[in-house]
């Protein structure tokens, strides 16, 4: 039976817009570092019988009965990842990264503690405490910084601490892209009798492969979600280290009770399986090599960028990701530059820089990374050609000014967006994306 042959005949407007989404990612360069390209494995796991079935609670404590063979799968997925990062208790049930950090934070925190996270507009996430946040809303956030060199500032982060004696400090961010201190945040959490809770969601493939230190050994929780450089589904994981039920023996059952049934109900067992495939896919030795080589087309493409003129935040990068900052062409730029690279048919996004002259609406930068690339093959040569690729759409957004008044940002916005359509140099630049696109197909043979 043809896969999405009851789709096509019973929905063909859902069918099509599929099909469609299929077709951008194909001819597309997906650069956005939160993104990857799964298996088809996990692809089947996600679309299969599973999303049938319902399960509060855990394995072998569920509400509903039916559920031996959800049992098992939950189960197979703990265990491949208590395996994979060498943690001795993990909830895989979160749906998402906010939900699980949400759920850290209520079983850490009472409402109103005070915790520390990286400042949203320097690189961190919302969940580490921004004010339009929940975990902003119900804890008092004490935000940390980067120096102006783009590098945390641990003089700062060891002061604040200190003085404000958290309950829990995060380390993590989602515009980073320097190899995150653990030892150093774990110092300063141990001599303040802090939580230190570390958030790999970026890098958790890259902890996985060996090629990004692992916080196991600093941090007494660990959350990621599982679809970044892990490539796997849409979920999320919290890990419980030894080092944290040092701290609490029972830190692992007030985790599990923040998940369910403090923040959600029944767990999405098709996601569940879909973990399970991905953590099975990233411990095969192959995945190490895929770890080092996001690194090293990272490395490569950043390099390129900086010799065509594009000025890279921290001169570089350790991991899967690269900030740039469009200050040298003025303020607030990033959705020029993004409009002009999806034009292209490069995917990235519009980010904040550290020091933002702008705001988190009409940002200063652009974020990109290597994940999706390196899945489809592309190694160092293609990163060289790429650079030169985003170098010059970059260039064609020289002379943009980003209005003060908002009616005036919306309407410059609209009318970049019709100029940018028939601009010559972008139209090379999205020919070339086809012809290397199809040079590093995606998901070869299936068809709809």
């Amino acid at each position: 039976m043809e896969w999405f042959g009851e789709l096509k005949k019973d929905d063909p407007d859902t069918y099509e817009y599929i099909k469609e989404e299929l077709s951008r990612q194909r001819d597309g360069l997906e650069m956005i570092p939160s993104e990857n390209f799964t298996s088809m494995a996990v692809i089947q796991a996600c679309g299969s019988v599973l999303t049938n079935k319902y399960s509060e609670g855990y394995a072998g404590r569920r509400y509903y009965g039916g559920n031996e063979y959800i049992d098992d799968i939950e189960r197979l997925a703990i265990s491949r990842a208590k395996s994979l990062f060498k943690v001795p208790h993990v909830n895989v049930q979160p749906y998402s990264g906010s939900p699980a950090n949400l759920a850290v934070s209520l079983a850490l925190c009472r409402v109103g503690d005070t915790i520390m996270g990286m400042n949203l507009t320097d690189g961190g996430h919302l969940t580490h405490g921004w004010k339009t946040s929940a975990t902003g809303q119900l804890f008092n956030s004490v935000p940390y910084h980067v120096k102006a060199d783009g590098y945390i500032d641990l003089v700062e982060v060891a002061a604040l601490a200190e003085e404000r004696r958290p309950r829990m400090i995060w380390v993590g961010a989602t515009a980073y892209t320097r190899e995150f201190p653990f030892e150093e945040f774990a110092k300063i959490a141990d001599k303040n009798g802090a939580y230190l809770v570390a958030d790999i969601s970026h890098i958790a493939g890259l902890v996985a492969g060996g090629v990004h230190k692992s916080p196991v050994d600093y941090a007494h929780v660990v959350t990621t979600t599982t679809h970044k450089t892990l490539r796997g589904p849409r979920g999320a994981m919290i890990m419980v280290t030894e080092k944290g039920l040092a701290k609490d023996p029972e830190l692992a059952d007030k985790i599990d009770k923040a998940v369910f049934p403090g923040m959600q109900g029944g767990p999405h067992d098709h996601t569940t399986a879909g973990i399970a495939v991905a953590l099975m896919e990233a411990s095969r030795p192959e995945f190490k090599e895929y770890a080092r080589q996001i690194v090293s087309n990272s490395r490569t493409l950043a390099d390129a960028l900086a010799a065509n003129g594009i000025k890279v935040v921290t001169g570089g990068t350790d991991n899967h990701m690269i900030l740039i900052d469009l200050t040298p062409f003025g303020n607030g730029l990033g959705i020029f530059a993004q409009e002009a690279l999806e034009r292209a048919g490069i995917t990235v996004n519009k980010n904040t820089i550290p020091g933002e002259p702008s705001s988190p609406f009409y940002p200063s930068g652009i974020r990109l990374g290597t994940p999706a690339l390196t899945t489809r093959g592309m190694k160092e040569g293609e990163m060289r050609r790429i650079g030169r690729m985003i170098s010059d759409a970059i260039m064609e957004i020289k002379g943009m000014r980003m209005p003060e008044e908002k009616e005036e940002r919306l309407a410059s916005i609209r009318e970049f967006r019709a100029r940018i359509k028939d601009n010559a140099r972008i139209k090379e630049i999205r020919s070339d994306v086809l012809s290397l696109c199809g040079s590093f197909p995606l998901y070869q043979g299936f068809e709809m």
